[in-house]
């Protein structure tokens, strides 16, 4: 019988028996056979005769016929049997059915220890823990001594640490610390609560170790991010001459991954191949999420092919592989093959396939997984589901599905939180970013995280937020996240487009270097404020520093060349990237060109650069031309560039604006009304122009020509007061950037009521008189208000920045940063 099976050992001893193949077996698990149970005649089940029980619990597949089976054994008086009682409990639990397992072992007078180690296991195999640690407690009790099974699936069921050391107190009362099985679950255990270092003092004094141990303590300090400690364990473990098995290997390939090791991993695949390990299901699902991580999915594709029998894992993986890579196209074309062959798809399935339809910009299939999720009931099985499908939402620019789903999301993690805010943010919707981390903090169960402020900082750049942002910095290097490369790197970007460019500069000197990621955003920082040159001096202590760049690093220098008008240095970076880093420009690179040839004026060189691309010229190229051409007046070229852009884009209706203002401009007004009447038949509406400014933890926004505000009246006679002193100085408005046909009169009126007028003289009203006032404006400033602002700043003897849609104005003293070049 099952218990004479199962002697006594000690990993003191040399005989250590393998149950099941692994030391995490507990009990030799019962393997039914697939006919089912048949109707006995009356007269054997009344006497009992030629009766064959071992075939009636294997043949016992589900419930149905397990409670057939309980009926006969009761008839037969069979139940009375501890072994057969403990035995059809078992059965039960495999099952899934608890409650019958309750109530057998309720049943059962007399409980030795292998009836109270089978309801234990019942209860962990079926994810109810507590009752399992309860469980234990009430055998103590009951007086009846637990043995080297009782222990590791208590060890597993502990969730809280207070439990895991009085579970492990009882095991040294029972001398029972140096059983392989017990000493390997303790080990994991600890590792599970962090306590790697009493974990690791287990494992080094394991007089034995088994395969079991050995993946037991790799796996925990894996799955808690000691990817260092791991491997050195795995270094010990080769030198003790232990092989790797295929729980080794999958279980040290996603640290491979994690520490960017693609020579471990690859010297892994070798050894796999080697001992013949190549087409373990287990470390092939392995490998095609390692490939994947390291976009390799030409050889996730290779593991995928070769397998000769493919589960779910395997699906999910390949289809993961292909999401994570921006392939949504193959990772859908998995999905439909996965269901083609039969396969069920799970939670992970659906995750995957909703981050695919986000990339492919399918609007109606996400209607379709979501209905396929709610048929289910997904959403309320777990939130991780409901935290993709928002995702999904938001990635497609629906953030009002995105908004309504994440509201019916019951118990909100903090991921439900982060994605939500970044959903917003990344739709350009600070504000409403803003709105829902105060209602995030506001909850208690709920703390911020890494992901959290790399969501909310942006959102507070954005908006030009710099109180709230330097708030948010507080909390940040209060929790000790200001050596996070990401979290550094978004602080960089919230005070550079926040007008701090010392404190850009003394932060960036604080994060970590090692990558191109911060010095990308503190080169584009300076490059908006104008200091192209310094821009460029960084760039070169960046080589210097052995640090490679990047793609995004030429595209932040070529931004900041046209902003400072560094025509020669901008065409050398786009040489140099393609000649001797081997990077290939993308069309985002070409913009860029464009805008430093068309800002400088020449535009000629800018359309001939144009029709020699060796791409198809996008709506950001023609775009950059289009503004240019609004910058130096050239309507002819004007329309050629908006001609390309409304064949490429043509419902963003900033293009017919910029249009219409050439035309404007050159006082062709029968141009604007046609440019406005094409406008107008296609439904699209101008973006109206609006400036913000944050005083005492609010953030006020007026609108051009605004006359709701509650200080409207002192808004207006403050700014007559400037109108009046700066005509003194020598002012004299631009009427050309007024753009209506109408008289001189209403011309002043609608320039004077400009958004970042208004805001200029609420800022001035509210504050102490000298201090810097910060404006954000949605648009590009319109030249007459720059040179008003400049008469300002002169007039108050104050600092006033403006960050704009293009880059930082920094008014001092009469003088601009930008030097009238923007």
């Amino acid at each position: 019988m099952l218990r004479l099976l199962i002697g006594g050992r000690n990993c003191k001893s040399n005989y250590i028996p393998k149950l099941c193949g692994s030391s995490w077996c507990l009990y030799t698990s019962y393997s039914p056979v697939q006919n089912h149970l048949q109707t006995s005649s009356n007269e054997s089940w009344s006497n009992g005769r030629g009766i064959d029980i071992d075939v009636y619990f294997h043949s016992s597949t589900n419930i149905q016929l397990a409670k057939r089976l309980h009926a006969l054994l009761i008839v037969l008086g069979k139940v009375q049997s501890l072994f057969i009682s403990t035995r059809l409990l078992n059965l039960y639990s495999n099952l899934g059915n608890v409650s019958l397992c309750q109530q057998t072992f309720d049943q059962i007078s007399e409980k030795d220890v292998y009836t109270w180690n089978s309801i234990i296991s019942a209860y962990v195999r079926n994810g109810i823990p507590s009752d399992a640690v309860n469980c234990l407690y009430n055998m103590l009790k009951c007086e009846v001594k637990p043995d080297f099974y009782t222990f590791p699936p208590v060890l597993k069921a502990c969730r809280s640490l207070k439990d895991g050391s009085r579970i492990h107190s009882l095991i040294l009362k029972a001398g029972l610390e140096w059983d392989v099985f017990v000493a390997a679950s303790l080990v994991h255990m600890y590792c599970r609560f962090g306590l790697f270092d009493a974990a690791y003092l287990i494992f080094e004094n394991m007089p034995f170790r088994d395969m079991g141990c050995w993946n037991a303590i790799i796996s925990g300090f894996c799955q808690n991010g000691k990817g260092e400690k791991a491997l050195e364990v795995l270094e010990e473990m080769r030198l003790e001459g232990i092989k790797m098995d295929s729980v080794t290997v999958s279980t040290i390939l996603p640290v491979c991954a994690q520490m960017d090791d693609m020579v471990q991993g690859k010297l892994t695949h070798l050894y796999v191949i080697k001992h013949g390990l190549e087409h373990d299901l287990f470390v092939c699902n392995a490998f095609i999420n390692f490939y994947a991580k390291f976009g390799e999915i030409e050889h996730a594709q290779k593991v995928f092919d070769s397998l000769v029998t493919r589960d779910l894992i395997s699906l999910n993986s390949i289809i993961a592989a292909y999401e994570q890579n921006n392939n949504p196209d193959r990772a859908l074309h998995f999905f439909h093959e996965m269901q083609m062959n039969g396969f069920k798809p799970d939670l992970l399935t659906l995750v995957s396939v909703a981050s695919s339809i986000a990339q492919s910009r399918d609007s109606q299939s996400s209607r379709c997984v979501h209905s396929f999720i709610l048929r289910r009931c997904w959403f309320e099985k777990d939130v991780i589901i409901g935290n993709a499908v928002v995702d999904m939402y938001a990635k497609l620019g629906d953030v009002d599905s995105a908004r309504k789903l994440f509201d019916k999301i019951s118990l909100k993690d903090v991921v439900s939180w982060n994605t939500m805010i970044t959903g917003y943010g990344q739709n350009g919707l600070a504000n409403e970013a803003i709105e829902v981390y105060h209602m995030m903090l506001e909850t208690e169960y709920v703390t911020p995280n890494q992901g959290t402020w790399a969501s909310i900082i942006p959102a507070y750049a954005h908006v030009g937020a710099l109180k709230e942002g330097a708030t948010t910095h507080g909390r940040v290097l209060k929790v000790g996240l200001l050596s996070d490369v990401f979290i550094g790197t978004c602080l960089i970007d919230l005070y550079g487009k926040c007008g701090e460019v010392e404190d850009t500069l003394k932060l960036f000197y604080e994060v970590p270097k090692t990558s191109s990621v911060p010095w990308n955003a503190v080169i584009s920082c300076l490059g908006i404020h104008g200091h192209g040159e310094t821009s460029l001096k960084l760039f070169r202590n960046m080589l210097d520093d052995g640090v490679q760049p990047d793609s995004i690093t030429f595209i932040s220098l070529l931004s900041a060349c046209s902003h400072s008008g560094l025509v020669e240095q901008g065409e050398w970076c786009f040489n140099v990237m393609q000649h001797d880093y081997r990077i290939k420009p993308t069309l985002k690179h070409y913009g860029c060109l464009v805008d430093l040839l068309g800002r400088a004026g020449q535009l000629e060189k800018a359309y001939s650069f144009i029709k020699n691309m060796p791409l198809q010229p996008d709506a950001s190229v023609w775009g950059a031309l289009l503004g240019a051409c609004r910058i130096h007046g050239n309507t002819d070229l004007g329309k050629v560039a908006s001609d390309r852009l409304l064949e490429v884009d043509p419902n963003n209706v900033g293009y017919y604006v910029l249009l219409s203002n050439i035309y404007a401009n050159a006082g062709k007004w029968d141009g604007v009304n046609t440019v406005r009447s094409l406008a107008n038949s296609k439904g699209l509406k101008k973006t109206p122009g609006w400036s913000s400014i944050e005083l005492n933890n609010k953030m006020e926004v007026f609108y051009t020509g605004n006359q709701s505000h509650p200080q409207c009246d002192e808004i207006y006679h403050e700014l007559e007061n400037l109108m009046a002193k700066m005509k003194i100085l020598g002012y004299v408005p631009d009427y050309s950037f007024v753009l209506q046909d109408v008289e001189e009169d209403e011309k002043q009126h609608i320039l004077t009521s400009h958004s970042e007028r208004l805001a200029i003289a609420y800022g001035i009203i509210n504050t102490p008189a000298r201090t810097p006032i910060r404006i954000f404006k949605n648009l590009r400033v319109c030249g007459d208000c720059h040179t008003a602002t400049k008469f300002i700043s002169k007039i108050t003897e104050r600092e006033i920045i403006v960050r704009d849609s293009n880059r930082f104005h920094n008014f001092k003293d009469g003088v601009c940063s930008c030097g009238d070049y923007w």
